[in-house]
């Protein structure tokens, strides 16, 4: 069977192979295995350099301090850390947060566990077709009880990027805490966490060519007072999260990012011009829409929803040649239709014929090139009729 060209990087990445180097480095007893809370021998003292070396990675790639990086297992647990940690503060209190409707589900279903303990959740609805939150929107939704504002930097379905900047100033001049998702504007955008007053910001490593199994929370030394801890026993990360540290994960992801750093504007670039190439394609082949805002983005994706006369045909074909998504990974196993693409405004139909198309290091223009052609191919073939007599 012939394999289908990757277009899911939104759903995760490949580890690239200078990245798995130096994870296999960390796994074998000539490595270094160390337990990096090992402190009265070599062996934990290397583990614990190499670690202190990937947190000062990620920290560099946001603007951030090293002592502000705390380890997790992935952005779901970071986003989990995040609102529950700021919410235990509050017991038996009515507060209120702001998010909205097209945030990750690790969010929107925190959220609605929050909501069962008291909290009020305030979802706000994004402008129909690009997606954008505005920051007219949150001032709106500003009461005097708001405790935590938590919004993602990209949208991981349309790719669609929100002026965390003017939230966080406005975060800032409330005196609430704001929370960022940045699993999908990690090593996409450039991210200061400073710049746009962010206090806490998820990031995952599969997203950016890194491990699975791994991730960060960014916690503003400000703010890792009132953060209360979800998993305890032994007081790992600053007594944020407990749990021996992986290594080879930590060092996979350091990495990672540390390349991605470097890569960022050039690959940027190159990845405009595929996704231009497909869009103008896509456009020739039938009556299709643009799911997103056409200029606030990052060039990574490009979701998009059949409406003509050969809206299933193409959506069909399309599966059968690539690996795509129609929504975020977390939802593929769900039949239905997207709740991002709802918020938008398509309906359920057109909800039912979008495809996510998702590029990365690996996509070259020839992919897109001969992807364009099958479909081509497939709109001109003769259809045959079947007819039954009795």
């Amino acid at each position: 069977m012939n394999k289908l060209i990757y277009l899911d990087y939104a759903a995760t990445t490949p580890v690239l192979p200078e990245v798995i180097e130096k994870v296999v480095q960390c796994l074998a007893f000539d490595g270094h295995f160390g337990n990096p809370a090992s402190q009265s021998h070599h062996y934990g003292w290397d583990a614990e350099k190499l670690v202190a070396n990937a947190r000062q990675e990620i920290a560099n790639l946001i603007h951030a301090d090293a002592s502000e990086i705390i380890w997790t297992s992935g952005a779901t647990e970071s986003n989990n850390l995040a609102l529950k940690g700021i919410a235990t503060q509050y017991p038996q209190q009515k507060k209120h947060i702001i998010t909205s409707q097209i945030e990750h589900k690790a969010i929107l279903d925190t959220c609605a566990a929050l909501e069962l303990q008291g909290f009020e959740v305030t979802y706000l609805q994004p402008q129909a077709d690009t997606g954008l939150i505005t920051p007219e929107q949150v001032a709106a939704a500003i009461q005097p009880n708001t405790v935590l504002i938590s919004l993602m930097f990209v949208n991981n379905e349309i790719g669609t990027v929100t002026d965390i900047a003017a939230i966080g100033a406005l975060a800032k001049q409330h005196q609430i805490v704001f929370h960022v998702d940045a699993a999908q504007a990690a090593g996409k955008i450039k991210i200061d966490v400073d710049a746009c007053h962010i206090d806490l910001l998820s990031l995952s490593g599969h997203k950016v060519y890194g491990p699975k199994g791994i991730g960060a929370l960014y916690v503003r030394q400000a703010v890792q007072p009132k953060l209360c801890t979800q998993i305890h026993g032994g007081g790992h990360e600053r007594g944020l999260r407990s749990g021996t540290l992986a290594t080879h994960q930590i060092v996979g992801m350091g990495a990672a990012f540390a390349l991605a750093q470097q890569k960022l504007e050039t690959e940027q670039q190159r990845l405009a011009e595929l996704r231009l190439a497909l869009w103008q394609a896509l456009q020739q082949l039938d009556d299709v829409v643009l799911n997103g805002h056409p200029q606030q983005r990052v060039e990574n994706y490009l979701s998009v929803s059949f409406v003509g006369e050969h809206a299933n045909s193409l959506t069909e074909k399309i599966k059968q040649l690539a690996a795509v998504s129609s929504s975020s990974a977390c939802n593929s196993k769900n039949a239905a239709p997207s709740h991002v693409l709802l918020a938008l405004g398509r309906s359920a139909e057109a909800a039912s014929h979008s495809i996510r198309f998702s590029f990365g290091a690996y996509t070259t223009l020839a992919d897109i090139q001969f992807l364009v052609a099958q479909l081509k191919v497939h709109l001109t073939q003769p259809k045959v009729n079947f007819f039954v007599f009795n």
